[in-house]
């Protein structure tokens, strides 16, 4: 598809190519409304299916969309669907990723092309991400606050961006092996290859997280520290220190303060004050986003850890672990 440049203040970018790839599973209305926010606005429409059973493949088709339907016989990524997506397009200039519980905003293509325009160096553009229901749980809450990070130069970017299809090309595109964060651990690749992800100040998708029980908010977190692990033990050792951080404040909070505890509350019943340590990091992150923030950023150290020790399990045991679900 071709966007005017009075659309996008470039003229260069008059003949842009954008085509896109949303990825689903089970989505339902969501991915109808995904897909209808992209109707007309990209050259070519890409579904890729991961095994749906809620009509979503004769949905998709039936709004124009070409469907990829992934072979689930071999273990299943949102990487490996990205791949797949990627591997029917025909070299165009760009390629929107979309998760299919999201909406595109109408003013986001534009946008996106503009902020290409003014960084050259630039192969990934992304911006705002909202929660489309944060009043439905607090952990919907908790998911617009994580989406909103800073504008400017960024290390990394989520499952919607739009990105240079030649850049993503050259690295070899997503690494299918991984079941979490393959987004940072493709960014880190492009970066490395002298390209840059920038997050400009402009609305992009509407996400449905659709998260209402605390399980599903302990396993997203177990799946995040899974993440960690994983990043850090590939990247940790490199320049970046790739989630080697991250890595180490969950195993402190999570595994390390508490046995700490533990073991000085066994040792002299004065020993139990240590545990105000927790509280007293609760209080001081509530200054920056309110005390829900705090009280489950803290929480969510112990599930982190969690999700650390499984990857190191694993590793140790030589196994691959599966997708880690929560939704």
């Amino acid at each position: 598809m071709a966007l005017g440049w009075r659309q996008i203040k470039g003229r260069w970018m008059q003949d842009a190519v954008i085509d896109a790839v949303v990825i689903g599973r089970n989505e339902g209305a969501r991915l109808i409304g995904c897909l209808q926010s992209l109707q007309g606005r990209v050259r070519r429409l890409v579904y890729v299916d991961s095994g749906s059973t809620d009509g979503s493949v004769a949905a998709a088709r039936a709004l124009g969309a070409e469907v990829v339907a992934l072979d689930m016989r071999h273990s299943f990524t949102a990487a490996r669907a990205r791949n797949a997506g990627l591997a029917v397009l025909d070299a165009p200039e760009f390629v929107q990723f979309v998760d299919g519980d999201c909406v595109v905003q109408p003013g986001w293509l534009a946008a996106a092309l503009a902020g290409f325009s003014g960084h050259p160096a630039a192969v990934v553009i992304c911006g705002r991400r909202r929660e489309r229901y944060p009043e439905a749980s607090v952990y919907n809450h908790l998911a617009d606050i994580e989406w909103d990070t800073p504008v400017g130069r960024a290390t990394a970017c989520g499952g919607d961006a739009l990105m240079r299809f030649a850049a993503v090309q050259a690295v070899g595109g997503y690494n299918a092996d991984l079941i979490a964060g393959e987004e940072p651990d493709l960014c880190l690749r492009l970066g490395r290859s002298g390209g840059e992800v920038w997050r400009i100040d402009a609305e992009m998708t509407l996400h449905d997280a659709n998260l209402r029980r605390f399980g599903q908010w302990w396993q997203r977190m177990v799946r995040t520290g899974f993440a960690f692990a994983e990043g850090a033990a590939r990247y940790g050792a490199a320049p970046e220190r790739h989630w080697l951080t991250e890595m180490r404040r969950a195993m402190l909070w999570g595994m390390a303060l508490p046995i700490g505890v533990v073991v000085a509350g066994l040792i002299h019943p004065l020993g139990w004050v240590l545990a105000l340590i927790y509280p007293v990091q609760v209080a001081r992150l509530a200054r920056r986003n309110g005390w829900a923030w705090g009280f489950f950023t803290v929480i969510g150290k112990f599930a982190e850890a969690r999700g650390v020790l499984s990857y190191w399990g694993n590793r140790v045991r030589g196994r691959r672990r599966g997708l880690i679900e929560y939704k």
